[in-house]
């Protein structure tokens, strides 16, 4: 038993030593910073931290403090006082490190004929990583050490959760500046040409309006025009696919899945696992968006409601298309539910994505076993217009101005599937729009008032019964209006300070 004073003192050390850790994110300064702070907290000298990779039964050493251990290469969890940690599954102290099976230290080396003790690195039921620290000379580690360290061993666990979160954030941020900037660079480049070419049109037309009929130039003038349209259709095409959120290449979409992983590990505190099998075949921009955006919608779903200790997510690449299924170990649930709008609109949404590009969605679960969600994409669209994608037809229905920009702007920004087919400001305009336009989802604020008093949803419904309609939550609404929104038929409702993900999701999962 340690002395009180002793015990005060360290405590008031591990308190200092843990506030330091709040201020560093980049995770190697940050591992370093903590086995130095684990090996100050001991009175020691010397030891090792260590990461763990429970699937594939291995870990690394990542900082090593005078302990003179193995680094550089991953070592079985059978070996090692980490992997005597992970057997254990808790706090081991040791007189000597030459008790240790399959130890790494030299018979010659000091060290191994002193004390260690290791504690696990854990978050949740998680396990990360380990921490080693050896004894000095004629000292001898106890059970109040193993307390004091299994105590900071926590405050680090949440610090690298921190960091990798920190990271993930960055990644994301710094994809979406460089999609951002791809974008503007083709958009520009798209702008250039494409007046050029509009230029040529005009003047193709002029000269065709003052060419003899049926003569040799008159011809000739007519094919310059097809050239000039095909032109300028290749152009678009090739702004779609080069811009946003199109995947190039595979290793491109790898990645990207990868972020998502690492989000969901950060988050909610998952195992996750990637694999690939196929020869890998190249996916259209398009596919790759909604691919992707099927990804983050299942994970999310994970995330959120699985209640799941792990996560796994293949890509199957085939000879006609890709598979991508997402599979987790959660709660499951009735597969009846799917049935009720309300409580499958994420599900509804998956499906929505993989229509929307010739695809198609399965759905197993059960209550207790986890839920498995395979989509199956085409390497190219096989439905839609021209651009090889089925557009998504949206009526905006909004009072202000600047707040139906604003959402045009983010379904811009989201959905590259999406059409604005129409921006009204009032009720009545919205009805004749939604009669004349034939929209598949109408984004309506709460505060547009209705002459008759029933909700707005009633009165687009009247005209196109199957219209799916969104509330946009704008001021103080009373809940009595909600509850007669949602009664009338509305899909569900969204913050008037929505981001572009979420809009993009409402808009898909009402479909």
């Amino acid at each position: 038993m340690a002395e009180p004073g002793r015990r005060e003192r360290s405590l008031d050390t591990l308190t200092a030593l843990a506030q330091a850790l709040a201020g560093e994110f980049r995770l190697q300064p940050l591992l370093e910073r903590i086995l130095r702070s684990a090996v100050e907290l001991l009175l020691s000298a010397s030891g090792s931290l260590c990461l763990v990779d429970e699937q594939s039964h291995t870990y690394h050493k990542e900082i090593d403090l005078d302990a003179g251990c193995e680094t550089g290469r991953p070592l079985s969890l059978d070996e090692g006082m980490t992997g005597l940690v992970v057997r254990t599954g808790g706090s081991v102290i040791l007189e000597q490190y030459a008790q240790v099976p399959r130890g790494h230290l030299d018979p010659s080396e000091p060290r191994y004929h002193r004390g260690v003790i290791g504690v696990p690195i854990t978050l949740g039921e998680q396990l990360i990583g380990a921490l080693i620290v050896f004894a000095g000379e004629g000292q001898r580690y106890g059970a109040d050490d193993a307390r004091l360290l299994n105590e900071f061993a926590g405050h680090a666990a949440i610090a690298i959760a921190n960091s990798r979160m920190h990271a993930v954030a960055q990644e994301r941020t710094r994809q979406a500046a460089v999609a951002a900037e791809r974008e503007r660079s083709m958009q520009a480049a798209h702008d250039t040409f494409g007046r050029g070419l509009a230029t040529a049109m005009l003047r193709l037309q002029a000269a065709q309006r003052s060419a003899p009929a049926g003569s040799p130039v008159a011809a000739d003038i007519a094919a310059a025009q097809t050239a000039v349209e095909d032109a300028l259709r290749e152009g678009r095409r090739a702004v779609w696919g080069a811009g946003g959120d199109g995947m190039a290449t595979v290793r491109t979409l790898d990645e990207a899945i990868r972020v998502e992983l690492d989000w969901v590990a950060a988050t909610a505190n998952l195992s996750t696992a990637l694999r690939v099998f196929g020869d890998r075949g190249e996916l259209a921009p398009e596919v790759s968006v909604q691919l992707i955006r099927i990804v983050q919608e299942a994970l999310t779903n994970v995330a959120q409601h699985a209640r799941a200790s792990s996560v796994r997510v293949g890509l199957v690449f085939g000879t006609e298309g890709v598979a991508v299924i997402v599979e987790d170990d959660g709660v499951g649930f009735d597969l009846d539910a799917v049935h009720d709008r309300r409580q499958g609109m994420g599900l509804s949404g998956l499906v929505a994505r993989a229509t929307q590009v010739g695809g198609r969605v399965q759905l197993e679960a059960t209550p207790g076993w986890g839920t498995r969600i395979r989509a199956d994409l085409p390497y190219r669209p096989n439905t839609g217009d021209q651009a090889g994608i089925t557009r998504w037809r949206v009526l905006i229905l909004h009072g202000q101005p600047a707040m139906r920009a604003g959402l045009v702007h983010l379904l811009d920004a989201s959905e590259p599937g999406v059409q604005v087919v129409a921006e009204v400001d009032e009720l009545e305009s919205a009805v004749e729009a939604v009669q004349l336009l034939q929209p598949d989802v109408v984004l309506a604020s709460t505060a547009v008032s209705c002459p008759s008093g029933n909700p707005v949803v009633t009165s687009l419904r009247t005209v196109l019964p199957d219209v799916a309609v969104i509330g946009i939550l704008d001021g103080a609404t009373p809940e009595a209006d909600l509850l007669a929104w949602a009664a009338a038929g509305a899909l569900g409702f969204v913050p008037a300070d929505v981001d572009a993900t979420a809009l993009g999701r409402a808009v898909a999962a009402a479909l």
